[in-house]
């Protein structure tokens, strides 16, 4: 590629997206705050001019739950263990407070915003590599997350896959239906897709931890290889909200950060930075305030090394023109290489 790119994005799920994971009445404060969140973080992309993915559950499109009742698709998985579908806690979810549960007027907000892209986070939360689920399943899932943008005037171009469970047997799908882009897991076995029973492994666990703060795995930046169906902006850090317990870590955590940007403003890859809004619900001036050290770094790099700032569709649009230039430039200087055809 040309330039270096620091890529943005965002699974914006709410309550959806850790229904299975944590009560509640320990999580309502980080739900409750995510509306504040945004703001915060449309407030400082915008100061600092960064294009940013948002990927949304289908769900949250909605309402209130009697509108969504009236939405689903009728091929529906049905995951062995029953705990993961969103589908079976519909009743009880009836009597939870709405706001952690839709948000239609941030979708609204967040489109709205100079270089946001939304994107999918599947219609359900849908869990691709759990058992009892299957293609055609998948399928339906991302048919009504179009048809639910599509009211909202907006077309899907990218997709992130709910917990990681990247699935290769979905990519065919992701293309026929026009998803162009998907975000991927970091390359090292540590990062690898797995279900919800193996991603809970201790040891994995601790390691994606340290990581976290020391280089264990390397890295992690990428060339996009635009050849495929749909096209990999794999991941390279998640962004962990700011610890209390881990405070006198946090330079540590930075300085890896930067690293890796700094790595891939000079090879001229990706960096590819996430995080949920959720995560800073709560403690949202300090998780802010360590964003805006990445954002100020970022700014420097681009003063140095030309780094861009582009979302999932843009990044993928940059390394698709920048393979074209390339093209364009080995035809046109054939003659040079000594490469043209005689006669």
């Amino acid at each position: 590629m040309k330039n270096g790119i620091f890529t943005v994005s965002l699974d914006f799920e709410l309550y959806w997206g850790v229904l299975d994971s944590k009560p509640l009445e320990r999580y309502k404060d980080n739900l409750l705050g995510v509306r504040y969140a945004i703001i915060r973080l449309l407030d400082i992309f915008r100061r600092y001019d960064i294009h940013a993915t948002w990927a949304a559950v289908g769900f949250i499109f909605f309402k209130n739950m009697e509108e969504l009742k009236d939405n689903i698709p009728e091929n529906i998985p049905e995951y062995t263990n029953a705990f993961y579908s969103s589908y079976k806690k519909f009743d009880w979810l009836e009597s939870v407070d709405k706001r952690v549960l839709f948000a239609p007027d941030l979708i609204k907000l967040i489109a709205n915003s100079s270089h946001q892209e939304i994107a999918s986070h599947t219609f359900s939360h849908y869990y691709c590599l759990e058992e009892g689920q299957n293609a055609d399943h998948f399928y339906h899932d991302l048919l009504f997350s179009k048809k639910i943008a599509k009211k909202f005037g907006l077309e899907l171009k990218s997709i992130i896959f709910p917990r990681d469970q990247y699935n290769k047997r979905y990519l065919e799908i992701l293309k026929d239906e026009g998803i162009l882009s998907y975000r991927g897991n970091p390359v090292h076995a540590i990062y690898s897709p797995t279900g919800q029973k193996n991603k809970q492994n201790r040891l994995r666990k601790a390691l994606l931890l340290i990581d976290s703060y020391i280089n264990i795995t390397g890295y992690h930046v990428y060339e996009i290889d635009i050849q495929k169906e749909s096209v990999n902006i794999p991941s390279s850090r998640f962004l962990r909200p700011v610890s209390k317990k881990l405070f006198f870590l946090e330079k540590l955590r930075l300085k890896r950060i930067k690293k890796q940007m700094e790595y891939a403003a000079k090879e001229k890859k990706l960096f590819h930075l996430w995080w949920h809004p959720h995560n800073f619900g709560v403690n949202t001036d300090e998780n802010i305030s360590f964003l805006e050290e990445i954002l100020l770094y970022f700014k420097e790099l681009q003063k140095r090394y030309g780094m861009l700032s582009l979302n999932m569709n843009e990044s993928r649009e940059f390394a698709k023109n920048s393979v074209l230039d390339k093209r364009k430039y080995f035809e046109k200087n054939k003659w040079i290489l000594g490469l043209s055809s005689k006669g």
